[in-house]
């Protein structure tokens, strides 16, 4: 694990080791939130905690720097907490476990945290440094971005003091993302009362397992499988042709992972229990080939278990099931004048039961205001059919292109100059925190870039090494060449 220290730029990988020694789940502040203002204190440095936890260090401009505008670094501290099944890591007190993999830094059998750890780790590089020029700049770190970008939202008024925004949470080098799609979460409900058991049944637990998952926004035009909606299709089969009863649901875990495991308990006559494991092994193998190419590690097994204290109600679980199957799920529509960008998706994140209430979180993501009320009203109309309680919570704005802002300009012409090509201008299909901030600071120029990043999300996120010197050199090269004000 120590090998990352030795990669270049040192500097940067120190300070990312350093947070893989702390965790930082979403939800769990207070450990990050403490090592990031000890480090800005460390360094003699005006240091600020907002009463919500975000961090804010500012550094004074290096000599002959005065004049120009100043620069927010900007990222976020939590990170997603994925990890394989039968793996015991406690992501509230483990390290994570990073490697170097050929080219690239992964970890083992958990999310890695460079979404947003290597943004982190530029910032805190930038103001330890005693050898890059720079204007005034503010290191602002966010808390729990990644589950409803509650750090953003409480940002107080006249927190920061920047004039240019560089959000670091971007994940493909060579890119300039100078927009982002909103989102909302839509929270639905069944209430039940379990039922008593036929006898004669034999339970037997259901487990979808091997995806690969992934993030909801950045990978969701992958057409990766979701472990939910293949689930449900086997739940949906096993009822009508195996008398099969539902006693409990489990699928996913967060709302902007695409769900990679799924878990039933099942009660069947005694006489079906063969069929069912056929069912099984049919169903397995349907996945199987109809995600050739895109899943390679699909498993649904079943096994007998322990009766369960009761099931729900035969007209409760039908209704779940139909709903469930009638959910849209993945892409609903492209930008019509950039038909490889996603406009507009849903992610059917997670579904559990608990003995008396099924609960389902999805996240819907769009560029388009009326796109994403349009989505949110096909799967409300789909589950109120359903019988089920269906709330909207947590919407944020997406952040509008400005194709005229001087920052982007600038950073166009330091990448043409440096590298000899020109970097892609993109928007992005998953939530940045520049919309919300620009809504605190409409007059903030803002632009996000970053190395390369892979899997998000999953436990196969994974971080390109090259793109994480270009990644460096650039924000160097930018800050030296910063405007006057």
């Amino acid at each position: 694990m120590s090998d990352i220290r030795q990669l270049e730029p040192k500097a940067l990988w120190n300070h990312f080791y350093s947070l893989t020694q702390v965790p930082r789940p979403s939800g769990k502040k207070e450990p990050i939130g403490t090592f990031l203002e000890n480090f800005g204190k460390s360094l003699g440095l005006e240091t600020l905690r907002d009463e919500i936890g975000n961090v804010l260090v500012r550094k004074p401009a290096t000599p002959g720097m005065e004049d120009r505008k100043a620069v927010v670094l900007q990222a976020h501290m939590d990170m997603v907490p994925q990890k394989n099944s039968g793996i015991a890591h406690n992501f509230e007190t483990d390290p994570i476990e990073a490697y170097i993999d050929g080219d690239w830094v992964t970890a083992k059998d958990t999310t890695l945290g460079a979404d947003n750890g290597m943004g982190i780790s530029a910032a805190m590089a930038v103001l330890a440094s005693k050898d890059i020029a720079h204007p005034a700049i503010e290191m602002f770190i966010t808390v729990d971005e990644e589950t409803g970008m509650h750090g953003a939202f409480g940002l107080e008024p006249g927190f920061l003091k920047g004039d240019i925004l560089m959000n670091l949470d971007s994940e493909d080098e060579g890119e300039l993302y100078v927009g982002c799609a909103g989102g909302l979460d839509a929270n639905i409900s069944f209430a039940y009362n379990e039922v008593e058991i036929p006898e004669g049944d034999v339970a037997v637990k259901v487990t979808l397992k091997g995806l690969k998952g992934g993030h909801s926004g950045v990978d969701i035009h992958l057409q990766r499988a979701n472990a939910n909606k293949l689930m449900f299709r086997f739940l949906k089969l096993a009822v009508a042709e195996c008398q099969a009863r539902l006693a409990s649901i489990e699928g996913g875990s967060l709302r902007n992972a695409i769900p990679r495991e799924a878990f039933a308990v099942l009660t069947v006559p005694g006489d079906a229990v063969d069929d069912i494991m056929d069912l099984i092994d049919e169903m397995e193998t349907l996945f199987v080939e109809e995600f050739a190419g895109v899943e390679n590690n699909i498993s649904l097994t079943a096994e007998e278990v322990a009766l369960p204290t009761g099931l729900i109600p035969e007209e409760i679980q039908d209704d779940l099931i139909n709903g469930v199957t009638a959910c849209f799920n993945g892409v609903y529509r492209f930008i019509p004048e950039l038909p490889t960008v996603v406009e507009t998706s849903n992610n059917l994140a997670i579904i559990k039961s608990n003995g008396q209430k099924i609960e389902l979180r999805s996240l819907l993501r769009s560029s388009v205001d009326s796109r994403k009320s349009e989505l949110a009203s096909i799967i409300e109309s789909n589950f109120a059919l359903a019988g089920a309680k269906v709330e909207f919570v947590g919407g944020y704005p997406g952040w509008k292109p400005n194709l005229d802002s001087p920052i982007l300009k600038a950073m166009l012409k330091i990448y043409e100059d440096k590298y000899g090509k020109t970097p892609k201008i993109m928007i992005i299909h998953a939530g940045l925190e520049c919309g919300i901030l620009g809504t605190h600071y409409p007059n903030m120029d803002m632009i996000s870039f970053g190395p390369t990043i892979r899997y998000p999300h999953s436990p196969d996120e994974k971080v390109n090494i090259a793109t994480v010197q270009l990644f460096w050199d650039y924000l160097v090269e930018t800050l030296k060449n910063i405007p006057v004000k």
